[in-house]
């Protein structure tokens, strides 16, 4: 069996840095939503008006926590399960 809390706490950080710098970009430049649209995915959509507050910041390192977090669970559970 995998060390799943070791991996949810290393997983847990590594997305808490990333949302960081990408939020914080984001804060500081504000066209860098379009133009990573438009260069990385190739798509040009309006993507309405940035809303930049505390609780937006927190709200979203939460969100993403969690959905890590689950991705980690299902990663392990289908491991341990291929492993047998």
């Amino acid at each position: 069996m995998s060390n799943i809390m070791h991996l949810l706490k290393v997983v847990a950080l590594w997305v808490s840095i990333v949302y960081t710098v990408c939020f914080f970009g984001v804060l500081l430049f504000p066209s860098i939503r379009a133009d990573f649209m438009l260069y990385a995915l190739h798509s040009k959509a309006n993507l309405g008006e940035s809303i930049l507050t505390f609780g937006s910041f927190l709200s979203g390192l939460i969100l993403w926590n969690l959905l890590a977090a689950l991705g980690v669970w299902l990663f392990v559970l289908l491991y341990n399960r291929i492993q047998r």
